[in-house]
């Protein structure tokens, strides 16, 4: 063997023994936040405030804008700081996604929509978390995977503005806005795909579809991007009945004096919005502190933000009200489907 060849092969091992190495700390890092999200032992509060004292920090990408309230007083609690980075579902789940393929783990938490997150465990991202409030959630909250947990439920409501419909004119149900009067007066969100196709199938799908294409055949319908975007026309008059708002749209404008009201129409279809921990979490006793603080302390913040909570401790009359959950694997399975028949029966057809 001559020097370059024995150099060459020197180093080669060294670098294989530095991989190695890396490798090792890498799956003994991992093995070490797995048990750290199992551990069920009395002590794990103080486990996991003393660990995350220590990181100081937390990341979190989120979709829901008034998150920030929860994690001030998450802050303002345990002393850690948070770096937030808010968007809409599906570019926090590609920024998630391309940030893991390449090989950057920045983030610990992510807060999306239910469809969103069990993308994120479809792509092996999310870690399965126990957490010593789990049992006090409703069942649809939890992930069977434990990938996810809800933390409120995004309740599609109808709204209308009270000085444009009068109470008594309400539909009772969809085939009630078949009807004449409802004539260039409804409004509905760009980007329902998984509640229209939750809804037909619950109406069943031939009876749903003729229902809904007799609605925009006979009356029109003004589609409208952002849930707070529509509840604001209902407000302002311009979009008199709302077909999709969530429920805590028209609570928050009341609050501001606004002539809107939420109403309820069967079957009501709900997703619930979740948190997630990522397996490369580099902050994961913090997250994990976030993690219980969200299904404790911030279901109590999230009910007096008007939100409902998947806490059963926190959802007053919302426990007695029927609803029907978005299965999010089969909204992502039905994905393209939804999305053309909602295409097809409203957004091209809008007026």
């Amino acid at each position: 063997m001559d020097k370059l060849t024995g150099l060459f092969f020197a180093a080669t091992l060294l670098l294989g023994g530095v991989h190695s190495s890396v490798l090792a700390q890498d799956a003994t890092n991992a093995t070490a936040i797995r048990e750290l999200a199992q551990y069920q032992g009395a002590d794990r509060q103080e486990r996991l405030l003393a660990a995350a004292k220590k990181e100081g920090e937390l990341s979190v990408y989120h979709i829901y804008p008034n998150l920030p309230v929860m994690m001030d007083a998450f802050s303002k609690k345990y002393g850690i700081k948070i770096k937030a980075w808010r968007a809409g579902s599906e570019a926090v789940l590609l920024r998630v996604t391309n940030e893991a393929r390449a090989g950057r783990f920045d983030v610990d938490i992510v807060q999306s929509n239910e469809v969103g997150n069990e993308a994120a465990f479809r792509e092996n991202l999310l870690l399965p978390v126990w957490s010593p409030y789990l049992k006090d959630l409703i069942p649809a909250a939890v992930a069977s995977h434990k990938s996810w947990v809800g933390i409120k439920l995004e309740v599609f409501i109808a709204a209308y503005n009270t000085a444009a419909v009068k109470k008594e004119d309400l539909p009772k149900s969809y085939q009630d806005l078949q009807d004449p009067k409802w004539k260039g007066r409804l409004g509905i969100e760009a980007n329902d795909e998984a509640w229209f196709g939750t809804l037909l199938d619950e109406l069943g799908e031939a009876q749903g579809t003729k229902i809904f294409n007799n609605i925009v055949a006979r009356n029109g319908i003004s589609v409208h991007k952002g849930h707070s975007a529509l509840a604001n026309l209902v407000a302002s008059g311009d979009v008199p009945l709302a077909l999709t708002v969530f429920s805590w749209n028209p609570v928050q404008l009341k609050k501001k004096g606004a002539p809107i009201e939420g109403w309820y129409i069967q079957p009501l279809i709900v997703q619930p919005t979740t948190i997630a921990m990522l397996k490369k979490s580099p902050h994961p006793a913090s997250a994990l502190l976030f993690y219980d603080f969200m299904l404790s302390e911030g279901q109590k913040l999230l009910a007096d933000d008007g939100s409902v909570p998947t806490s059963k401790l926190y959802q007053g009359e919302w426990r007695n009200i029927p609803m029907k959950v978005i299965d999010p694997a089969r909204a992502l399975d039905m994905q393209d489907k939804w999305l053309k028949e909602f295409d097809e029966i409203i957004t091209k057809r809008a007026k």
